[in-house]
């Protein structure tokens, strides 16, 4: 997304080694924002990693919206069940350039994940995404026991973008949700925290693109179903997991989140990862790794009631 990091000598570099050849080999080959199609060209071809095997994965219909199924293998009729709405700018990728990452969560979770091939700006702008997140919602609730999942174990997760869609379907109906799961989400389409300036070049994930993004996606910046960090009450919201990347132009809405989140009386978890840069949950670094097993211990803890077990918190990311 930006050409080779330029290191200055006299600032140690935020990023790991390898993160730091691996951020700047995906930097040189990816295009830069305002070609829509070279964008979903460089996208198609998904991380390159294959997932683990599954009982079943399958392609259908909920509600009008593709979506598609994994489901691990075999298990108790209580099992989480996860909704996962992919990253991607809003304008690009889907469940083929998500699906090893679909698949390690639903192995570290033991759930069934359901993931979302919702509607792309700018052909479908604001609210389409949303209405489409909220849409499988309601279906996989419906559906939940037939999946071999139970209805009120029903998880929200999405990374980038996604994490986004997944934050304002729980402010939409928080009564359905049990538990939610943002991987380095945008959450306020103003742009104005200290990490956009911080990280605007150099970690992969510019500013220029993350703002040109958002003006595809459309609507008010204002409105929490845009910008949920601007929501006036985050109360009743359902217990959160949020994962961030310290070298990140989003991180610091993610961390206002969090606190946000915190004051309003929401069991809200935060993970920050050093080292690393926006995306890295779908990159063969230990921390994406780690992630995913912290992130599956977190929804299968959600339970019943759908609260996380106090004794299946995430484990401590190193």
């Amino acid at each position: 997304m930006s050409g080779p990091h330029t290191p200055d000598p006299h600032t140690p570099d935020p990023l790991s080694p390898e993160a730091r050849r691996l951020c700047d080999a995906m930097a040189a080959g990816f295009p830069g924002p305002g070609d829509i199609h070279a964008l979903r060209a460089a996208s198609a071809s998904g991380s390159g990693r294959a997932g683990p095997a599954m009982a079943s994965v399958s392609d259908t219909d909920a509600g009008g919206v593709p979506v598609r199924i994994y489901d691990p293998a075999p298990g108790p009729a209580d099992r989480p069940l996860v909704v996962y709405l992919h990253g991607g700018g809003w304008v690009m990728c889907g469940p083929d350039s998500h699906d090893a990452t679909c698949r390690s969560l639903a192995v570290a979770a033991g759930a069934v994940v359901v993931s979302v091939d919702y509607r792309l700006a700018p052909e479908h702008p604001w609210p389409a995404a949303p209405d489409d997140a909220l849409t499988v919602l309601l279906w996989a609730r419906d559906r939940a026991r037939a999946l071999g999942c139970d209805p009120g174990r029903v998880v929200l997760a999405g990374d980038s973008n996604g994490g986004n869609l997944a934050a304002v379907t729980a402010l939409r109906a928080p009564e359905l949700v049990a538990g939610q799961v943002l991987f380095y989400p945008p959450l306020d389409a103003w742009m104005d925290s200290a990490s956009v300036e911080t990280y605007a070049e150099g970690y992969f994930h510019t500013a220029a693109h993350m703002a040109w993004y958002w003006d595809q996606y459309g609507g008010d910046p204002e409105h929490p179903h845009v910008s949920p960090l601007r929501a006036p009450d985050l109360s009743g919201l359902p217990p959160a997991l949020i994962v961030l990347a310290d070298c990140d132009v989003l991180r610091d809405e993610g961390l206002g989140y969090a606190r946000r989140l915190a004051a309003a009386g929401v069991d809200c978890v935060l993970q920050l990862h050093p080292g690393v840069f926006h995306g890295f949950l779908g990159l063969p670094l230990p921390a994406g790794a780690a992630a995913l097993r912290a992130a599956g211990a977190w929804v299968a803890g959600v339970g019943r009631a759908g609260r996380p077990d106090s004794n299946r918190r995430p484990p401590a990311v190193e």
